[in-house]
C-alpha cells in the first residue's frame, strides 16, 4: 500500500484535513477546497511551523513549462486557501506570508503519526502571536503523546524561555500588558511594480502605477522616498529586499502587483519591514481606469497610517484633490512618460507626440503640459534642434501647466530651467526652482537643476547642498550621481570630481556625460591624453553629437595635435549642413587651438542662439584663456551674471 493511503487526517483548530481524499472540514463539514490551493495546504501541513518556499511550491504543483504564470498562479491558490480558513494576509492565524520566500504554517497541528513527522517548533514570527505557542497547555497535547510527560515538561520550559527571556515577537509584552515595539520608519522605497497582464505592451502602464504611488508618497514631508530612478534599477532583480534597503538606505519598502483589465485596475501592494524582511501591511484595491488617481490616494493613506507617519493639512488636501481623469488622456500621458525617461532624443520625440495626443483627449490636463514642457527642454539640451525652436515652445507648455495647476513643481522646474539657460532671466528662474523644492522636497530633478543654476552663478557651496539633497533621494542613479561630480568640477574640486565620476560610471559604463565630465576635469588638471581618452568615450556613447565631437578636437588641439583638431573642425562644418551644430561646438575648438579671435565670434553666435551649455561660462574651465580678456568680461556681464 502506498503511504498516501494510510494517512490519518491532520487536524488544527476546528479544521481537518483528510490529505488521502484531498478534503478539508470544519467541525465535520465538507469546504470547497480542491486542486491548487489543497494542494498548497498539504505541503503546508507536511512541515508545520517551518518556512515552504514559493520554489519548492512551484517545483511540485506547477510543470516547468509554464513557468511564466507561477507566481499568478500561486498567489491566487494562496488566496483561495486563506478564503476557506477565514484567515487574511494581514492577521494570518494559519498561513503566514514571508516575502519573496514563501510562506509558513503557524497553527498548533495534531500530526498523526502515519505522517512520519514529529510535530516541529515553528519559526517564530515577530509579527504574529500565533506563531509562538504550539504547547501551551496540555490539553494542546496529542493524547498519544502524553506518555512523555518529562519530554512535554522540558519543551514548554524551553519554548517559553526562548519566547519570554528574548521576547519574540513581543510575547512578553503583550501577555504582560505592554505594547509591543512599532518599526520607525522615517524612509521608504517603492520597487517597481510587477505586470500580471501578460501583455508586455502593459509595460508602460505598470511603471506609470509606479511613479504615480513614488510621487504621491513623496509629497509627505515625514518620510524619505527613494525617486523613481533609483528604485526602477531594480526591476526584474533577484536581490533580497535587505540588501535592497542597504543600498538605499531606507527603513521599508513596498512592493506589489497591476492587473489591467480593459478599463478596470487591480493593484495589490505590501508594506515590508526592511531590515528583518517583516510583512507590516497588505492591500488589494480594484478601480475603473477613471478613478485609478484615487485609488493611488487610498495606497498612499494606507501606508501613511501602517508607518505612523502624520500628514500635514496641506499634504492631506493634496492627497484629497484627485478627480476623476479621461482614460484616454491618462493612457498617452503615461506613453509620453515613459518614453521621456528614456532620454534619448528620438524616445523624446516620441515622448512630445504622445503628451500632445494626451491634450487632444483632455486639454485641461495640466500633467501633460508639464511632460511636454520637459521634453522640449531635453530637445534642446541634446541639440536635436536649436533653442530658439523648442525652448519657446517649453516655456509656452510650463507656462500653461500652472495656469491650470499652480502647484506643479515639474513645471516650475521646467521654467526655471529655461529661465537661466535661455532667457538668461536669472532672479526669475531662481524663484521657480526654490518654489519647486518647496512644492516637491522629494523631487531630485528639482535640487540638481537648482544645484546647476547655483553653480553657475558661482554659489558653490550651496549648489553643493542641493546636489547632496538630489543623491540622497536617488542615490543609484547614474545621472544624479553625476549632477555632483559637475557641481565638484565647477568648484575646482578636482579630485573629489574624479572619484564621483568613477561611482557615476560603476552605476552605469554607458552613461555618456559622466566621461565627458571626466574629461572636463583631467583637462584643467592639464592631463590631456587621459582627457582625449574619455572625450572619445562620450563621443563614441552619445552617438557623435556635436558637443562631444567639439571637446574630441579641444583635447587633440591641447596635445599640440592640430591636423586632427582641424580636421574635427571639417566634420563639424559638414554636420552642420546636415543638422543642428551649436555655435558652442565651434568656440570650444577654437579655444583649444589657442585661435582667441575665432573663439569670440563663436561665442557670440552662442550667446545669440542661446546654447544652454553657455550658461556656465562663468565658472566652466574650458574658457580660463579667455578670463583675462575684457571681451569676457563684457560676455559674462551681458549674460547677467554677477562678475
Amino acid at each position: 500500500m502506498e503511504k498516501s493511503a494510510s494517512l490519518k487526517p491532520v487536524r488544527f483548530g476546528p479544521f481537518e484535513a483528510d490529505l488521502r481524499a484531498g478534503e478539508l472540514r470544519k467541525h465535520g463539514v465538507k469546504l470547497k477546497l480542491v486542486g491548487q490551493p489543497f494542494e498548497v495546504l498539504a505541503m503546508l501541513l507536511e512541515r508545520p511551523g517551518q518556512l515552504v518556499t514559493r520554489e519548492e511550491l512551484r517545483a511540485r504543483l506547477w510543470p516547468t513549462d509554464t513557468f511564466v504564470d507561477f507566481d499568478h498562479g500561486l498567489n491566487a491558490a494562496v488566496n483561495k486557501l486563506r478564503d476557506a480558513l477565514s484567515d487574511s494576509a494581514e492577521k494570518p492565524t494559519h498561513v503566514e506570508t514571508l516575502p519573496r520566500r514563501g510562506y509558513r504554517f503557524i497553527s498548533a497541528v495534531d500530526l498523526p503519526d502515519s505522517l512520519g513527522l514529529k510535530p516541529a517548533v515553528p519559526e517564530v514570527s515577530a509579527s504574529h502571536e500565533s506563531a509562538v505557542v504550539i504547547a501551551a497547555s496540555p490539553s494542546q497535547i496529542p493524547l498519544r503523546h502524553r506518555h512523555r510527560p518529562v519530554f512535554v515538561t522540558a519543551l514548554v520550559l524551553v519554548v517559553s524561555a526562548v519566547v519570554f527571556g528574548f521576547d519574540l515577537g513581543g510575547v512578553r509584552h503583550r501577555l504582560v500588558g505592554k505594547p509591543s515595539v512599532v518599526p520607525r520608519i522615517q524612509s521608504i522605497a517603492v520597487l517597481p511594480l510587477q505586470n500580471l497582464s501578460k501583455d508586455p505592451e502593459q509595460e508602460y502602464f505598470v511603471d506609470g502605477m509606479t511613479d504615480e504611488l513614488i510621487t504621491n508618497l513623496a509629497q509627505i514631508s515625514a518620510l524619505r522616498v527613494i525617486s523613481r530612478t533609483s528604485a526602477m534599477r531594480y526591476k526584474g532583480t533577484k536581490k533580497s529586499l535587505p540588501e535592497i534597503a542597504r543600498e538605499l538606505h531606507v527603513d521599508a519598502v513596498v512592493e506589489g502587483t497591476v492587473m489591467r483589465a480593459s478599463d478596470r485596475v487591480r493593484i495589490s501592494a505590501q508594506l515590508i519591514e526592511a531590515s528583518t524582511d517583516h510583512h507590516l501591511w497588505a492591500a488589494s484595491y480594484d478601480r475603473d481606469l477613471r478613478n485609478v488617481l484615487s485609488m493611488q490616494e487610498e495606497v498612499t493613506r494606507a501606508i501613511a497610517s501602517e508607518v505612523r507617519v502624520k500628514l500635514t493639512a496641506q499634504e492631506q488636501a493634496r492627497l484629497a484633490n484627485m478627480h476623476p481623469i479621461n482614460p484616454e488622456a491618462y493612457e498617452l500621458f503615461l506613453k509620453g512618460r515613459y518614453y521621456w525617461y528614456k532620454l534619448n532624443p528620438e524616445a523624446l520625440q516620441k515622448a512630445t507626440g504622445y503628451y500632445h495626443q494626451a491634450l487632444e483627449k483632455d486639454p485641461a490636463y495640466a500633467p501633460a503640459y508639464a511632460g511636454l514642457a520637459d521634453a522640449y527642454n531635453l530637445l534642446a539640451f541634446f541639440t536635436v534642434f536649436p533653442p530658439r525652436e523648442v525652448m519657446p515652445k517649453a516655456k509656452a507648455a510650463a507656462v500653461k501647466a500652472l495656469e491650470l495647476d499652480d502647484n506643479l513643481a515639474e513645471a516650475h522646474v521646467s521654467l526655471g530651467w529655461a529661465g537661466f539657460t535661455y532667457d538668461l532671466d536669472w532672479p526669475g528662474a531662481g524663484k521657480h526652482l526654490e518654489r519647486a523644492v518647496v512644492l516637491n522636497p522629494a523631487y531630485p530633478l528639482a535640487h540638481s537643476y537648482y544645484s546647476l543654476y547655483l553653480s553657475a552663478l558661482g554659489r558653490s557651496e550651496e549648489g553643493f547642498t542641493e546636489a547632496k539633497r538630489a543623491l540622497d533621494l536617488d542615490p543609484v542613479s547614474p545621472a544624479i550621481v553625476h549632477y555632483l561630480a559637475v557641481q565638484l568640477y565647477l568648484a575646482r574640486r578636482f579630485d573629489e570630481a574624479i572619484e564621483q565620476c568613477g561611482k557615476a560610471q560603476e552605476l552605469d559604463p554607458s552613461f555618456a556625460p559622466a566621461h565627458g565630465t571626466l574629461g572636463h576635469v583631467y583637462a584643467a588638471k592639464g592631463m590631456y591624453r587621459e582627457a582625449l581618452a574619455e572625450y572619445e568615450k562620450f563621443a563614441t556613447l552619445s552617438g557623435g553629437s556635436p558637443l562631444s565631437t567639439a571637446f574630441v578636437a579641444y583635447a587633440h588641439a591641447r596635445l599640440g595635435q592640430r591636423s586632427q583638431a582641424f580636421g574635427v573642425l571639417d566634420q563639424l562644418r559638414a554636420a552642420s549642413k546636415q543638422r543642428y551644430v551649436p555655435a558652442l561646438s565651434f568656440a570650444i575648438v577654437y579655444v583649444g587651438l589657442g585661435e582667441k579671435e575665432q573663439a569670440f565670434l563663436w561665442l557670440q553666435k552662442a550667446y545669440d542662439e542661446r546654447t544652454n551649455s553657455l550658461a556656465y561660462l562663468k565658472v566652466q574651465a574650458t574658457w580660463d584663456p579667455l578670463r583675462p580678456e575684457p571681451r569676457f568680461a563684457d560676455l559674462v556681464r551681458r549674460m547677467g551674471l554677477p562678475q
